[in-house]
């Protein structure tokens, strides 16, 4: 297949969450029977034996090339691949026991290649981080003692994969929670000094170790508006900003189509705010998921205001440099989630 150039086509793509860094909801046997709710808490609930052979099963058999040929065929061009802060094992810039994932990293570089595909690889994890309530955004200490350990990963991922024709960009950082003002109060949360001051050296590591061709993609933490004027001098370049719409535990009553355009606008909404701060936007991650407590009558009814709301959301996002759904593959097939049941019904020519 030919290949894809980032600045002939906006980005179609799918996210290969649940693969590489583990997630509960993506594939529950897992865990199940283990009492644990992420991978932290499985390595501690089985023998260390066991772990490993569990996260090799999976890693062999969850996504496969089969899965880039698949998600090639059906119209998307590119991948948004999670990774973890272990990804090099003990081999990597910080000590750990899990075993190594850069094998698959490479590997799934190469798949890309082969069919056409660009690559995203977003640094889901550091070291000491927590997760948040939401259950993926992720929690990190404003003493910056995450920061070395992350950047040394940052560095390392644009060293060993920086020159390869299928990366098209490294996210230094996935979802990280970012204090807001909520009246005269301050909520917790990363400082935004500690985390443009990252996304800096980030951008100085990876342009010094890659070059100027390899883009950089800036979480916006949940801020879309926080970002005004922030790396758009000529001192930078290639750099974007991830927003994702998500509007699931929305406090909102869903009745028909017109409830859906509410939850896109607000979408929508996200967007424009972050488009106003100068960089070319990215929605790295978005879902068919509608609010938990909406009024549908029927299991049929619901999947099929998905699919509207799927709809909605493409044609609000028409505008953005790109989006990945999430996820490609759910181990449950879950409608509003999994992109070969969420996105089924559109063709080829409607994901352009």
């Amino acid at each position: 297949m030919e290949a894809i150039h980032p600045q002939l086509r906006k980005l179609r793509g799918v996210n290969l969450a649940g693969w590489l860094v583990l997630e509960t909801w993506i594939t529950p046997s897992l865990f199940a029977s283990t009492g644990s709710f992420d991978e932290e808490g499985l390595a501690r609930a089985v023998r260390e034996e066991r772990f490993r052979e569990i996260l090799e099963k999976h890693r062999n058999e969850f996504i496969t090339k089969m899965d880039f040929e698949a998600i090639a065929i059906r119209g998307y061009n590119a991948v948004r691949l999670p990774v973890p802060w272990h990804l090099f094992g003990p081999e990597g810039p910080e000590p750990t026991t899990v075993p190594e994932c850069a094998g698959y990293v490479a590997s799934s570089l190469d798949w890309a290649e082969e069919y056409g595909l660009r690559v995203i690889l977003d640094l889901a994890s550091v070291p000491g981080m927590g997760v948040a309530p939401n259950g993926h955004s992720i929690v990190v200490g404003e003493d910056g003692d995450w920061r070395p350990g992350a950047l040394a990963i940052v560095g390392e991922i644009a060293r060993r994969f920086g020159s390869h024709p299928a990366l098209l960009a490294i996210e230094p950082l996935e979802e990280p929670v970012v204090e807001r003002r909520r009246g005269f109060r301050t909520v917790g949360g990363l400082p935004l000094p500690i985390l443009r001051n990252y996304y800096r050296d980030c951008y100085a590591l990876v342009r010094e170790v890659a070059g100027p061709s390899l883009a950089l993609l800036l979480s916006c933490g949940g801020r879309p508006e926080a970002w005004k004027r922030f790396m758009v001098s000529s001192r930078y370049e290639n750099v974007w900003l991830d927003v994702h719409c998500y509007q699931f535990d929305e406090s909102i009553l869903l009745t028909g189509p017109a409830g859906l355009r509410i939850l896109a606008k607000r979408s929508e909404d996200a967007l424009k705010e972050a488009e106003t701060g100068g960089l070319p936007v990215v929605v790295g991650e978005w879902s068919a998921a509608l609010p938990v407590g909406s009024a549908i009558v029927t299991p049929e009814g619901r999947i099929a205001l998905e699919r509207i709301y799927a709809s909605v959301q493409m044609q609000e996002f028409s505008e953005a440099k790109g989006w990945f759904f999430q996820t490609w593959k759910t181990e449950s097939r879950l409608s509003s989630w999994d992109a070969r049941i969420a996105l089924s019904s559109f063709e080829r020519g409607m994901l352009n």
